[in-house]
């Protein structure tokens, strides 16, 4: 048998195998995740979809601890591959295939194709836990697309209620006016609660943003997900997953602005407005730099060659969180580290570039144990006459398309760094549309190209 016949064999076999597995899985969490509070939880229905009956599940057993177990749960959600419901590593190597790295800690792990989807190894992928900041990749993916970069907002005392003591913050003041795009470098470099709080406000506030968000989730098929908060700041139910966290930047990663912000090193931002020595009113700015340790390196870790994002968390019940893209010849993996055990320095980063270096030297030599499923209305829009590739995963998207390398490291408002540099390639994705046939969709990813200064 040719091996392009060989390859969709094996996928179709992978997700019929998935989708018999979701339609009779009833899977605990060791974690609660039952639907978030009224004010702050979407109204999609229990009833319809063999996914959404899996979520409303799993959400109804759940327990109410908010610390995350010690052990995963017996069972697990099984979507994209009934292996990655089991407890335990995932992986089937081939000859040739390097083992795993024998020094991982974390709770969760997965390693996955960015292109084709699929999952090399994983390891208690679809446990339910606190994500910490990584949450915000679902905080930009569903609101990045609402506003335009150049739009400047004042800020209100209202619009930095309720940040939660000790967050992370940029530095945002009340009175003060920044851009859309001030906000977003604010989001992605420094991790500023204050920033999400202030484009949640913008958005119609922090409970429609939630609301939105778990809407956003559910669309992707990110099942494992609840969001309470859209920062990611810990809360009871908030949860989601390795596979979950992996499946949404994926998604983040089809968005230019999504790429460029999450591989941006440093950035100017404005401060206070003060008057100099002749009394002109100015503007001060300061900088701030990506807390991704893979993408700035530090003391104890270098920078890790191909990184281009996406984001990193670390929260008291949360523990370090991260979930990283890298190429390496024309290949793109995405990793998602959870919650190492190991409390060294960086620990996360060290762990995640470890699966880097796996993944790249294993791809090719092993049989994938799973699949990343495409979005609920993928395999519509492939189906729609004259669809195309957008980059906002919509048929004909544009606005935000980019068909050539950005060369350089400066992003809008001074952005400096390593930057980034990339392509738009079409990797043919097979997308399962109900339980009984495949639709292939072009589906746009970055080519993740690094150029430094």
């Amino acid at each position: 048998m040719p091996a392009p016949l060989k390859q969709t064999a094996r996928r179709t076999l992978l997700v019929t195998s998935a989708t018999l597995a979701s339609l009779a899985l009833t899977a605990p969490a060791s974690l609660a995740a039952p639907t978030p509070r009224p004010t702050a939880s979407p109204s999609a229905p229990v009833s319809g979809s063999p996914a959404a009956k899996d979520k409303a599940s799993a959400s109804a057993s759940a327990s109410a601890s908010t610390s995350p177990s010690a052990t995963p749960p017996g069972k697990m959600s099984s979507l994209g591959g009934a292996r990655l419901g089991q407890a335990g590593t995932q992986v089937q190597l081939a000859g040739g295939a390097p083992v795993l790295p024998k020094d991982l800690t974390a709770r969760s792990w997965i390693v996955a194709d960015a292109q084709s989807g699929e999952v090399l190894a994983a390891h208690n992928a679809h446990w339910r836990l606190p994500p910490a900041s990584t949450m915000k990749m679902l905080f930009a993916d569903t609101l990045l697309p609402k506003f335009p970069r150049t739009t400047q907002y004042k800020v209100q005392p209202k619009d930095l209620e309720d940040l939660g003591a000790g967050s992370s913050l940029v530095g945002i003041k009340e009175g003060e006016t920044y851009s859309v795009d001030d906000l977003w470098l604010g989001v992605f470099l420094r991790s500023g609660n204050d920033a999400v709080h202030v484009l949640s406000s913008m958005n119609g506030g922090v409970a429609e943003t939630v609301k939105q968000m778990n809407e956003h989730a559910e669309e992707l098929q990110a099942l494992d997900t609840s969001v309470v908060s859209p920062d990611g700041y810990d809360a009871p139910h908030q949860v989601s997953s390795a596979y979950d966290l992996t499946l949404i930047a994926r998604s983040g990663l089809q968005k230019k602005d999504f790429r460029e912000y999450s591989s941006t090193v440093t950035a100017k931002f404005p401060g206070a407005t003060t008057k100099n020595k002749k009394g002109k009113t100015v503007r001060e700015t300061f900088e701030i730099q990506n807390t991704n340790r893979l993408l700035t390196g530090d003391y104890d870790i270098s920078q890790y060659p191909g990184i281009a994002g996406v984001k990193n968390g670390n929260t008291t019940n949360a523990g370090a969180t991260f979930t990283g893209v890298a190429e390496r010849a024309g290949r793109v993996l995405l990793v998602t580290v959870m919650n190492p055990e190991k409390d060294d320095h960086n620990e996360v980063y060290k762990e995640t570039a470890a699966l880097f270096d796996w993944g790249f030297q294993a791809a090719g030599k092993v049989t994938p144990v799973g699949e990343l499923v495409p979005p609920k209305g993928a395999a519509q829009a492939s189906a729609q006459p004259g669809a195309n590739s957008g980059e906002d995963g919509e048929a004909g998207g544009a606005g935000n398309v980019s068909e050539k390398p950005v060369a350089g490291a400066v992003a809008g408002n001074g952005s400096g760094g390593i930057g980034i540099a990339m392509a738009i390639t079409g990797g043919v994705l097979v997308l399962l549309a109900g339980a009984a046939f495949l639709v292939n969709r072009r589906w746009p990813l970055p080519d993740l190209v690094r150029r430094r200064r």
